[in-house]
């Protein structure tokens, strides 16, 4: 449930920034597509960001819009010999030296990283 917090979020950061695309003139921006960064290990679901997008984006500039997603993999660094290397099931232990120290350097990311915005003129616009 909490995809419908962060889709607001990111339909609000949308239009905000569609809106400073081209502000005060005689056009409208509209955001065509959205492109998300999501990583492995975070808890963000595709289908429910999208689910939600449908229902949260009607009557606003980003109505019609695509969400593209990118998915990041899950990535180990080890903190004893610094090697770096994929998750692999659910063993997190270093496959270079064995260690059990390790962080996570990458698959937690979720974040906006480009939006489309087409003007759309609105004396061409039809009731």
């Amino acid at each position: 449930m909490h995809e419908l917090a962060i889709t607001a979020s990111v339909l609000n950061l949308a239009l905000q920034y569609a809106g400073n695309a081209q502000p005060e003139t005689a056009h409208t921006p509209h955001i065509t597509d959205l492109h998300l960064v999501i990583g492995q290990l975070s808890s963000v679901i595709d289908d429910s960001v999208q689910f939600y997008w449908d229902i949260i984006s009607q009557n606003t500039p980003a109505e019609g819009s695509r969400l593209h997603f990118r998915r990041i993999p899950a990535e180990f660094e080890c903190e004893i010999c610094y090697a770096h290397y994929p998750m692999h099931g659910d063993d997190f232990t270093c496959p270079e030296c064995g260690s059990a120290e390790v962080r996570i350097a990458a698959g937690e990311e979720f974040y906006l990283e480009a939006i489309d915005v087409d003007e759309v003129n609105e004396k061409e616009v039809t009731p």
